[in-house]
Parts: structure tokens; C-alpha cells; sequence
């Protein structure tokens, strides 16, 4: 089944995919289950379905909502040119990353209040990106799916045997995520990359390489877009609050095999504010709310053993929130440290007239830029704003050892980033060597107008939180948490806040790792 038929078939079944939600209330009433996995994003959800087909009773608990029901437009997502309530988590305005052009606001809308899809989680010097929903990050990132510098790799995970993680776990993940490669006939003729045909020209004549980077979007259905044979999704401006096509989110990959084991039950709209610890197992404090956020119920789930998927910034503000307030006492002083950005800096460049960069874009990036003296891996990123704007944006990702670290702020009951302004110099530097020299060879220069503040290099934001219980420090080699027993963490809180390329395939990846072993060790001895 495509991905077209793929959301449609889950619209269609709105009465079934309704009683997954009532059935997860239920499950998230009853008193006990053998074991709970917070959050939905890739950790999570490799959790979930290796517990499934383990035949471990498992109940997910996602403070999002399931993305399948189609809105009063027929489209389960929203565009990013007309952002409704569907864009954004709780939040009277969007957020959109990008501020405009020529210093107009052309990106961001007012929006009624509502569960949308993506969040961005401020905090001083620094906003935070995280997907909301069942399927998390994987609704509304880019579908990058980059797998890292194995020596890199080896220096951030150096308890973890790389040999095996190349051999096995990357390649699993690659095929349970359904990566693919843009062919190359279709990206040389097709007028939606005109914007990275001209960055790679530019980057070259700079000395600089460009790779093709992989994603989990389908480009059979990509193809069938620009042919005017399926419904246009990343040629329709869309990708930072959904696709309604073409791209394989967990929702239809690693939850939905989960579901179908029998074992597992997803409860959507179900937010973890408090864990404990019992005298053979865990036990929660859950938030139900409506998607208007009206609250529902407060419940309490007991489990034997419980997984933290919520990400760096939920897993890391669950075990602070417990340490602090004396419910898991004897964490490790390590909870809350090792927090990066993943290096992230976004550039804004000017072209030439003659070198417009095309009015229609896709959404989805397949090119970046390699500059191995530095160490940046800039991504060239789309501006799908419908019109010429002779923009040249790109992620950079760099490899700066400056950290970050979660502090429990009492008062506020939440966990706090403590990141410094300036603390991204480091990455700026890397990332401005980078492009000062695309300019000089090119006698092009930096736009103004893009990012608030009137900055060319925008370090106060990040679409790769990593870290706050790293693996090994915070947790054992294989996401234990030390000190309680049967309590994991399974998700980006692992990665010690840098990779250099996108981390969802490596997340993955290390979860697959790790669950085999907890499975055989923990659960089936």
C-alpha cells in the first residue's frame, strides 16, 4: 500500500481508528500493565514493536494526538503557506523557523489554540523543534535519513561496538524506516531542484563537494507528483506540519506493525507528569486532554517495566522532575547533562538575479555540502514560498563540543535548558568559514531578512535536541537507567548533543540495539 493510500485508508477508517482511542483509555485506566512506553517517536517506537512481537503487553502513552482524521479541507495536515490550528502545539501564533522575506512575516499566522503537530519549546538563547503526535519527530521533519561518520560515531559512542552498529543495526533501521535515493534523471530535470542544482554549481566553484542524502520520502511518489499523476505533498509546499503523502512516518511503519502484534496499544492525548517507583515496578501519574486541551481525567498506570521515549526534552524533565522531587531519589547526578543542538546553524544567502533559485520547490532536501576542514555537513534547504525570492537557505550541522544542561526549576514544575548566548559561537564559526568562501567565489553575500533579529546565521533554534541522559553516563551501555532497575531510555536523550548529520536513523538504530538486549537480558532471561 502507497503512502497516498496509505492516509487515506486511515481517514476512511475514522470509526476504526476512533476505537483505538477509546480502547487506549481504557488500557491507560486499568490498573496494571507488564510494561509502558512513553512517547512515540523513533525510540519509542522501535520499543514498542519489539515488545509487541515479544509478546510483552505494552501500553504507549503520547501526549499528541493520532494524525488520521481529515479536517474540514479533506487533508489531515496543513500546508505551510496556510498554517491553521493543525500547525501548532497550544500556541496563539506559529513559529515557523523562517521569519519571511524583505522583513515581512510572510511565514507565521494567528492560530485558534490546539493540539497541532509541531512545538517549538522556548527557553532562554535557545527554541527547541519537536514533532507532536503519534509518530513524533517523524511528522514533521524533513525525512533526512543520514546515517553518521563512523569514526564520529566511535568518538560520541565509545562503549558502543561500531562494528556491529554498521553491520546490523544501521541497516535494519535503514530498511524499517523505508529510506530511498532520489535517482538521478529525476533530480537533474526536475524544476523543483533548480534551488539545489544552483547550490551544488555554487558550493563547487567554492572547492567544495555536495552528497545526495537519503529520505524517507518516497520519490516514485515524488515523481508521480510532478507528472500530475498522484496528489502533490512535498511539491505542495508541505513538510513542517505534516505530509499528507508520499513521506513513511512511524505511524505507518514501526507503531503500526506494532499494533497489529496484538500486544500493544497506543493512547494518544495521554501526557506522563509523574513517574515512581514501586515496590516491583513503576508507577504513573497520566494527563488525558481532548485536542482543544480541555482536561479529561488524571490516571494512574502501574507497569514491571518502563521505556522513555519522550525525547531529550520530555525523558530528560520525567527523571529531573523525579529526582528533584524525591520520587526516583538516587538518579545519577548525570540527569540533565551533556545537552547539544547538534550543532545546528541556519544560513541565509543571496543570489545573483541570473541565478534565480525557482519558484516551485519541493519541500524535501536530498543534497548537502561537505566541508571535511571544518567539519560542516550543510544541508541545502528549500524556501517552497511560491514565488522567486533568489534565497539560498541551508542547515548546517557542525561538530562543536559545547554543552548545554536541564535544571529543575521547582516553581515552574519544569525542566529548564541552560544555554548560554553565545554558546553557539563555535558552530557559527564553522558554519560562517563554510559560506564566507561560497560567497567569495561567487561574489555573492549573506541575507538579513529571513531570520528575527536580522541575522544571516540563525544559532537560537535547533530541529536536533540530543542528550540529557546520555548513554553510559546517565544510563548504562545499553539505556539502563542506573540505579532502578527495569527503567530505560530509548530516545535522543541518549546521543551525547552531537552526531553531525541528522539522528533519527541513528537513534533508531541505537534503540534496535539496545532493545535486543534488554529483551534478552531483562524481560526473556
Amino acid at each position: 500500500m502507497n503512502n497516498f493510500s496509505r492516509r487515506r485508508f486511515l481517514g476512511v477508517t475514522a470509526v476504526t481508528a476512533g476505537s483505538l482511542v477509546v480502547t487506549g483509555r481504557a488500557e491507560a485506566s486499568t490498573r496494571h500493565v507488564p510494561a509502558v512506553v512513553v512517547g512515540s517517536g523513533y525510540g519509542a517506537a522501535v520499543a514498542a514493536l519489539r515488545l509487541g512481537e515479544a509478546g510483552v503487553r505494552t501500553l504507549v502513552l503520547e501526549m499528541g494526538q493520532r494524525w488520521d482524521r481529515p479536517g474540514p479541507d479533506g487533508k489531515v495536515f496543513c500546508g505551510m503557506l496556510d498554517p491553521d490550528q493543525r500547525s501548532t502545539w497550544f500556541k496563539d501564533r506559529t513559529e515557523a523557523p523562517i521569519n519571511g522575506v524583505m522583513f515581512l512575516d510572510l511565514a507565521n499566522r494567528p492560530i485558534r489554540r490546539h493540539a497541532g503537530v509541531l512545538d517549538r519549546v522556548n527557553f532562554p538563547n535557545m527554541g527547541v523543534y519537536v514533532g507532536r503526535g503519534v509518530g513524533g519527530g517523524s511528522l514533521v521533519n524533513g525525512g533526512m535519513a543520514v546515517v553518521p561518520d563512523r569514526d564520529y560515531f566511535a568518538r560520541r559512542f565509545p562503549t558502543v561496538d561500531a562494528d556491529e552498529m554498521y553491520r546490523r543495526f544501521f541497516p535494519l533501521a535503514n530498511r524499517m524506516l523505508r529510506v530511498n535515493r532520489i535517482p538521478d534523471d529525476f533530480f537533474e530535470a526536475s524544476e523543483h531542484y533548480r534551488f539545489a542544482r544552483l547550490s551544488r554549481t555554487l558550493a563547487g566553484r567554492a572547492g567544495f563537494d555536495t552528497t545526495f542524502v537519503p529520505n524517507v520520502y518516497s520519490f516514485e511518489h515524488m515523481a508521480a507528483e510532478e507528472r500530475g499523476e498522484a496528489p502533490k505533498s512535498a511539491l505542495a509546499t508541505e513538510v513542517i506540519y505534516g505530509n499528507n503523502h508520499g513521506k513513511f512516518t512511524l505511524d505507518q511503519g514501526y507503531l503500526a506493525e506494532a499494533e497489529r502484534t496484538g500486544h500493544v496499544t497506543i493512547a494518544p492525548l495521554h501526557q506522563v507528569t509523574r513517574v515512581q517507583r514501586t515496590a516491583t515496578g513503576y508507577a504513573l501519574t497520566v494527563r488525558e486532554i481532548t485536542p482543544d486541551g480541555a482536561p479529561v481525567a488524571e490516571k494512574h498506570v502501574t507497569c514491571d517495566h518502563l521505556f522513555l521515549g519522550a525525547g531529550s526534552l520530555g525523558s530528560t524533565e520525567l527523571l529531573l522532575r523525579a529526582r528533584e522531587n524525591g520520587d526516583l531519589p538516587d538518579l545519577s547526578a548525570e540527569v540533565g547533562e551533556g545537552w547539544g543542538p547538534n550543532g545546528n546553524v541556519m544560513i541565509a544567502r543571496a543570489n545573483h538575479l541570473w541565478h534565480p533559485t525557482g519558484a516551485r520547490q519541493s519541500a524535501i532536501p536530498v543534497l548537502a555540502i561537505n566541508d571535511p576542514e571544518r567539519q560542516v555537513f550543510a544541508e541545502i534547504a528549500p524556501v517552497p514560498a511560491g514565488i522567486e525570492t533568489y534565497l539560498s537557505l541551508y542547515l548546517a550541522i557542525t561538530r562543536g563540543e559545547e554543552r548545554g544542561r536541564f535544571v529543575y526549576d521547582r516553581a515552574a514544575d519544569k525542566a529548564v535548558l541552560q544555554w548560554r548566548e553565545g554558546q553557539s559561537a563555535e558552530a557559527v564559526a564553522a558554519a560562517r568559514g563554510t559560506f564566507d568562501r561560497i560567497n567569495e567565489a561567487n561574489g555573492t553575500g549573506y541575507r538579513y531578512d529571513v531570520f528575527r533579529g536580522a541575522k544571516a546565521f540563525a544559532d537560537d533554534f535547533c530541529y536536533h535536541p540530543l542528550g540529557g541522559a546520555v548513554l553510559g553516563k546517565a544510563t548504562d551501555d545499553h539505556g539502563r537507567v542506573k540505579g532502578y532497575p527495569n527503567l530505560y531510555v530509548t530516545d535522543g536523550a541518549l546521543v551525547p548533543g552531537s552526531l553531525g548529520v541528522n539522528p533519527f536513523v541513528t537513534i533508531t538504530a541505537l534503540a534496535e540495539r539496545n532493545l535486543a538486549t534488554i529483551l534478552a537480558e531483562d524481560i526473556h532471561p
